[in-house]
């Protein structure tokens, strides 16, 4: 790519619309200088491009984000994603100290987080859950690790939700379980493997509701998604952090819970009934507890 041409996913949101001049200016700084762009401020991009900050602002809102900050996100995100695990390490330099490093990051995550999260959407995918009879939760590797999450806490409030690990045929046999309504939940950070896209797109052909929980926005994908959750997702070291995507799947629950509390409630005390029955945690009388002093 040229420094006169426009990224192609830029291009792809754009579509036949033609920006003003400022705001291909911002838009083509995307791709001539992504790094750069990926840690601005509003005011550093509107440096980089030559133009105000305002015209930052219109260029993020003309391409579908609603501001600076998620443009910024989405940059930040799909740069990562072009680097191998080793680059991304140097990409962060020589580290001042790995737990304080992690600590700062997630931070800073957090606080990328707090200006993406939209309340009405939360409350959307809570609904989609709830009115699924079964929603099937995807994801690769430890990008899985949320999905655990979110499957062990929504089904101990009640719903069926399930997370499906295995590839290949076990993945289709438990997807084709899935009906009109049902959904799909895909947790699809940094690298996403084919199978599992292929099955996005199967989601959306037979009437299964698909949310996306991931840390970059590509038409593909957000097109074929009834809810699409941005998050952020930058560590400190050679791999994605899942702090935000986390903290996502908390809320998500929590709206779950805002629902019905009724609800919920009694199907988290019929869990605990269970459990209590089952004698699944240790008591002192077992001699397994330590001492309290």
């Amino acid at each position: 790519m040229t420094g006169t041409e426009l990224p192609a996913w830029v291009s792809a949101r754009l579509g036949d619309r033609s920006p003003g001049r400022g705001v291909r200016e911002v838009l083509r700084a995307l791709g001539s200088h992504p790094r750069q762009m990926s840690y601005a401020s509003v005011q550093d991009a509107a440096g980089v491009a030559e133009v105000n900050p305002a015209t930052v602002v219109r260029a993020a809102q003309f391409i579908g984000f609603t501001g600076w900050p998620q443009l910024r996100a989405e940059v930040r995100s799909r740069y990562l994603s072009l680097l191998s695990a080793s680059e991304v390490l140097q990409e962060h330099g020589e580290p001042g100290g790995v737990g304080g490093d992690a600590v700062r990051q997630d931070l800073h995550n957090l606080h990328d987080l707090a200006s993406l999260v939209d309340e009405d959407q939360l409350a959307r995918v809570a609904g989609i859950i709830a009115r699924a009879a079964t929603t099937l939760v995807v994801g690769s590797g430890s990008f899985a690790a949320p999905g655990l999450q979110l499957a062990h806490l929504a089904q101990t409030i009640g719903h069926d939700v399930r997370l499906e690990r295995s590839g290949g045929t076990t993945l289709l046999n438990a997807f084709g379980l899935l009906g009109e309504g049902d959904a799909l939940i895909l947790f699809h950070l940094w690298r996403t493997p084919g199978d599992l896209l292929r099955i996005a797109g199967l989601a959306h052909e037979r009437g299964v509701r698909l949310v996306v929980i991931g840390d970059h926005a590509r038409p593909g994908i957000t097109t074929l998604a009834d809810e699409f959750v941005l998050v952020p997702s930058e560590g400190a070291s050679m791999f994605p952090s899942l702090v935000p995507t986390i903290t996502v799947v908390q809320a998500v629950v929590a709206a779950l819970v805002a629902a019905d509390p009724q609800a919920a409630s009694r199907a988290a005390d019929a869990a605990d009934e269970l459990w209590r029955a089952f004698d699944l945690f240790p008591t002192d009388r077992d001699g397994l507890l330590p001492e309290v002093q």
